[in-house]
């Protein structure tokens, strides 16, 4: 089921013998606009409109009452409450060690607080349709409850029954979000963004989607924040050599491709045997798996076993591809971390599948996709925060950087930039020794 692409003996740059998905231009931009402009419009009116027409539901109302969202926690099993419990409490302790300090610098009778404060609310998109995210809840909401945001909406797609299930409920309810509202698609992301009478619009968005919702999180982008990776369709690359076990391998190559359609599934090997046991294995796992239609959809459009001439060719091939999560399923993958470049995600040796990282390792599963691994990071607590800066200048400090500001400023044309410099330091006045203002710890809140 896996197509067969090798490499030993092909010249050329890789980008011109490696199939790529459909790049997010190429995507359904103008109907994600018409849903977004028709929510601007039309507010909730058009959220339930939008929801009949591409959910089937008739929406009662577009917010689940905190009461059915605490009472969710009876209605799960004991096993699924502890896990999302352990789930976010791990969560929750990693994004802690992100977090960052403030900091004061000084230099010449300038000083400068670097402040770092949580915006005032976060919208958190789960997707939904072809099965239900929990774990999605805990990987949004916990490091944006964890940065300090105090109002955290989630959008979730409204089950056949129009209702949002018991176990996104509880895992809201664990994660400490404060509205769940059934909406999902690009029609969410943009009540998100813009506000209904039922929406309150937030600060950020984040979360991952199908391509609908990643090009609105796109559209939508300055008039809210928008963390820089495309987070949409879920890929996996598996690098494997002989030591590797082909089910383990095969297994994880078509684990995120369980998510359907528009995805990435690839092996890449240097071994030619490999690739061929793993394929074999891949076939066989898929004709007994559950969600087999999901998965051969992936592999259909983007599930290659990729062979190379060596170890860097294979490293070249990742670094092209710059998956959401790839595995090293190899003898030794801590040879081969010095040779990745562009990963969402790295998961290292036999015992280490993506789906530990999807549920319980502690960084958010939610990870840049499409190729956008080459510049954007997983979703972590600083895309929930803004940094400001707080500058307090004594005389001293002024004069002695007056004529470069002076200089700059006139060499730009701006003279009344340097003429704010130049009356300033012709007064006269008691001079200061150094910038005045406390001296804050660490952490220490500094007010403008």
């Amino acid at each position: 089921m896996l197509s067969r692409l090798d490499l030993r003996g092909r010249t050329g740059p890789l980008d011109s013998l490696l199939p790529r998905p459909r790049r997010p231009a190429d995507g359904p931009v103008e109907e994600v606009r018409a849903i977004i402009e028709q929510v601007r419009t039309g507010g909730d009116r058009a959220l339930i409109e939008l929801t009949r027409r591409f959910d089937g539901v008739e929406l009662e109302s577009l917010t689940v009452s905190p009461d059915a969202v605490a009472a969710s926690l009876e209605r799960v099993t004991e096993p699924v409450r502890e896990a999302l419990e352990a789930a976010a409490a791990r969560v929750a302790a990693y994004h802690a060690r992100q977090l960052p300090a403030d900091f004061r610098h000084e230099s010449g009778g300038i000083a400068v607080h670097g402040c770092h404060r949580p915006v005032d609310r976060a919208g958190c998109y789960v997707p939904g349709g072809r099965a239900v995210y929990p774990s999605t809840v805990i990987m949004t909401a916990v490091p944006a409850r964890t940065a300090g945001v105090g109002d955290i909406a989630l959008a979730v797609p409204p089950g056949p029954d129009g209702a949002v299930p018991d176990v996104v409920l509880a895992a809201a309810a664990t994660a400490g979000a404060n509205r769940v509202h059934p909406v999902g698609g690009a029609q969410a992301v943009a009540a998100l963004a813009y506000g209904t009478e039922s929406v309150a619009a937030v600060d950020v968005i984040a979360g991952p989607g199908s391509v609908y919702v990643a090009l609105a999180m796109r559209e939508v982008a300055g008039a809210v924040g928008v963390p820089s990776a495309f987070a949409g369709p879920s890929e996996v690359v598996v690098v494997a050599d002989a030591a590797a076990d082909p089910e383990l391998a095969a297994i994880d190559v078509i684990l995120q491709a369980e998510h359907g359609p528009d995805g990435l599934a690839w092996l890449v090997t240097w071994e030619p045997e490999a690739a061929e046991a793993v394929s074999a294995e891949v076939a066989r796992l898929v004709a007994a798996a559950d969600r087999a239609g999901e998965i051969a959809a992936t592999l259909e459009s983007s599930g290659y076993a990729v062979v190379c001439e060596s170890p860097q060719q294979a490293m070249a091939v990742v670094n092209q591809i710059a998956p959401e999560h790839l595995e090293l399923q190899v003898a030794d993958p801590e040879a081969l971390l010095p040779l990745v470049r562009n990963a969402g995600a790295v998961f290292c040796g036999r015992w280490t599948p993506a789906s530990l990282g999807d549920y319980l390792a502690g960084p958010s599963h939610v990870l840049p996709t499409n190729g956008t691994a080459r510049f954007a990071s997983a979703l972590g607590v600083r895309d929930f925060m803004k940094d400001r800066h707080v500058i307090t200048a004594s005389r001293d400090g002024l004069e002695e950087a007056a004529p470069h500001v002076i200089a700059l400023a006139e060499a730009e044309g701006l003279t009344a930039h340097a003429e704010s410099v130049r009356l300033r330091t012709a007064k006269p006045g008691r001079r200061s020794a150094r910038a005045p203002g406390p001296r804050p710890t660490t952490g220490a809140v500094i007010e403008t």
